[in-house]
């Protein structure tokens, strides 16, 4: 297939791409580059350097399937500009979509996020509880569901709903938990954690990447589907990075008593299984990191890279 993968050069799609070229699609990388491109030349790869908020510089001609993954990532970034933040990744995916409609682009899957139900006290947060987004980015994932699902006569959609993902990617985030307090560890062998009683759902970035290939091949799986194997607290993440690297635990107050969990069983009963843990991302950052292959740099955490560098 040929495939148009906005947000190609961010965090997921960095990994994502190399997967589908292996696969055999051929894919046009679309993306901005706030953070760079980490991308390797392919023969069957074209990276176009474009913002998704203005529709004339992309082209949808022959493309048998989007996969959407731009966006202001997070809810401090999504805070910093919220006006941007709209219109990055709501208006541009109506725009998006409606252009994919015209050019009868039958396939479309979106990256939202498990944020979008805000605060909830059920043990089992599914698909079916009502959205209660309570942050710019939260919000405009939430309409940009709604949006794509009314498209959902004349195209295949299909949404997930990613948890927190963890792991390696070349363009990295180090501004995510797992990633973090690995990196704390390692670079000061001290891991503060503020609260540390907030649970937080996880996915490993080979099994986020791997499952939107799967809905690829798989197109008779339609709707919204959350995505997180993982629900565990902060401060058992820090007590895995602690059996990896030498590192003390400090616990601080937090005034931040969120938890979010996710059920996944109704992805899970569509026969997708992952592969990998948050154990496994630990182990993982910790080897590349002793060999060089994976540093601190300013571009790595989101917030402070736009405040300084775009916006």
């Amino acid at each position: 297939m040929k495939l148009f993968v906005t947000g190609a050069c961010g965090y997921k799609g960095t990994v994502l791409v190399p997967k589908l070229l292996e696969k055999g699609h051929e894919v046009v990388a679309f993306d901005i580059q706030w953070f760079g491109n980490n991308l390797r030349p392919h023969p069957m790869l074209t990276v176009v350097k474009g913002d998704v908020c203005n529709p004339e510089e992309y082209d949808l001609t022959g493309i048998d399937a989007i996969i959407h993954l731009s966006s202001i990532a997070n809810d401090p970034a999504g805070d910093l500009n919220p006006k941007l933040t709209w219109e990055v990744s709501c208006l541009a995916t109506m725009r998006l979509a409606d252009m994919a409609v015209r050019q009868g682009v039958k396939r479309f899957i979106y990256a939202s996020s498990g944020s979008v139900y805000g605060v909830k006290d059920e043990e089992q947060v599914t698909e079916d509880l009502e959205l209660v987004p309570i942050s710019e980015y939260n919000k405009t994932k939430m309409c940009a569901e709604r949006i794509l699902l009314s498209y959902k006569e004349e195209m295949v959609v299909q949404i997930v709903r990613p948890a927190t993902v963890c792991g390696f990617s070349p363009t990295m985030r180090n501004d995510v938990s797992v990633n973090m307090l690995t990196m704390l560890a390692l670079k000061n062998g001290k891991i503060t954690v503020f609260g540390g009683e907030q649970t937080r759902p996880n996915v490993h970035m080979d099994d986020i990447t791997d499952l939107y290939i799967f809905l690829l091949d798989h197109p008779e799986h339609l709707g919204i589907f959350n995505a997180g194997f993982e629900n565990i607290t902060i401060r058992e993440i820090a007590e895995m990075v602690a059996k990896h690297v030498d590192a003390e635990i400090v616990v601080t107050p937090s005034n931040d008593p969120r938890s979010y969990r996710v059920n996944s069983d109704r992805l899970l009963a569509t026969g997708f299984r992952p592969k990998k843990t948050v154990e496994d991302a630990i182990k993982e950052l910790v080897g590349l990191w002793r060999q060089g292959a994976w540093q601190d740099s300013p571009s790595f955490h989101r917030m402070k890279w736009m405040q300084q560098e775009i916006l």
